[in-house]
């Protein structure tokens, strides 16, 4: 089977081009496209796994003597901004094609603890959008009684003892202020 006749189908695999057989091993996930059903244009999300490598796109707003198609290909976190690439093409088969060319180069930058960075941000940004949905707060925006005091020690404001101790410390660091 053609190149073509797998992005026909939607399901990619990076054993079956010519130029990837020699280097990968069979069970490397595929690179597969799925169609995103959030916009207006059409639009192709390319994943390696669970790992979306790419996106290939009607361009919208453009004018009509430039080129409809545009596509980007990599990820981040897992790579550095200026790793991943993009362009626009004439067709749909030309932004694939210029994809493949990108993902190769890409791919093979890449390690095993690049594609889990990815993994793990993604995982984050799931559970922190789940808690936002539930109405409950981040650890980082409960409100908390710890304070530092000024010789440097951190107490429970809420606990008289601890606050008798301190206070001498931070009157006195207020009024040198």
């Amino acid at each position: 089977m053609d190149t073509s006749q797998h992005w026909q189908r939607g399901v990619f695999r990076l054993r079956d081009l010519p130029f990837l057989r020699f280097n990968v091993r069979m069970n490397e996930p595929q690179l597969t496209r799925r169609r995103s059903p959030d916009h207006r244009n059409e639009r192709w999300e390319i994943y390696f796994g669970d790992v979306r490598a790419g996106v290939i796109s009607v361009r919208s707003g453009n004018p009509h003597d430039t080129d409809p198609w545009d596509w980007s290909c990599g990820f981040y976190p897992g790579s550095h901004p200026r790793e991943c690439t993009n362009g626009t093409a004439a067709t749909f088969d030309q932004a694939r094609a210029d994809f493949e060319v990108a993902w190769r180069v890409f791919l093979a930058n890449r390690t095993e603890a690049d594609f889990q960075e990815w993994l793990d941000q993604e995982a984050w940004t799931a559970r922190k959008s789940a808690m936002w949905k539930a109405g409950e707060r981040l650890p980082s925006q409960r409100p908390s009684s710890i304070m530092r005091c000024a010789c440097g020690e951190a107490f429970d404001s809420h606990q008289p003892g601890a606050v008798l101790i301190h206070v001498p410390h931070i009157t006195a660091a207020r009024r040198s202020a």
